[in-house]
């Protein structure tokens, strides 16, 4: 899977991961490979990102959308502390 994190400033984020937990507005979810096609809004919080290493990144995000399509994520966030 890909996933791309953009702000309005610049790429933050783009690579291959194997999970991805973003912080939704009901609650945090993870997607994973083949999830089914989504658009989400987001609320302030942490995106944690795992790569095929087995490591794991975590971005704070304040606000935004996530989109899933095709084992393609794409978070557009207000903004990364």
């Amino acid at each position: 899977m890909t996933l791309e994190i953009l702000t309005p400033d610049k790429k933050v984020f783009e690579g291959e991961v194997t999970a991805v937990t973003v912080p939704g507005t009901l609650g945090s979810f993870q997607i994973l490979r083949d999830h089914a096609p989504i658009i989400s809004t987001l609320e302030d919080g942490p995106v944690i990102v795992k790569t095929k290493a087995k490591d794991e990144e975590i971005f704070t995000i304040t606000g935004g959308v996530v989109e899933v399509l095709k084992n393609k994520i794409i978070v557009l966030a207000e903004g990364v502390a």
